[in-house]
């Protein structure tokens, strides 16, 4: 899982300062997420999600299909 996190940041060409913004928290708690030395919550699950526009079972290694689902109705 924090490898994909730190994948999908590379490969969007952002440094974890400018991710820590966007998910509005500091840079150290943001590397500590990658590094995996602290759990993601909930809440940052889904804005990674909402933000790369994946599922959050691609971030935490479930699946491989980096598409987002579509919503049945």
């Amino acid at each position: 899982m924090y490898e994909r996190i730190r994948n999908l940041r590379e490969d969007h060409d952002l440094k974890q300062r400018e991710l820590a913004e966007i998910l509005n928290c500091s840079q150290r708690i943001y590397s500590n997420y990658e590094r995996g030395d602290v759990d993601l919550p909930t809440e940052v699950l889904i804005k990674l999600a909402r933000y790369y526009n994946t599922s959050i079972d691609y971030i935490l290694g479930e699946t491989d299909e980096i598409k987002r689902y579509s919503k049945k109705l």
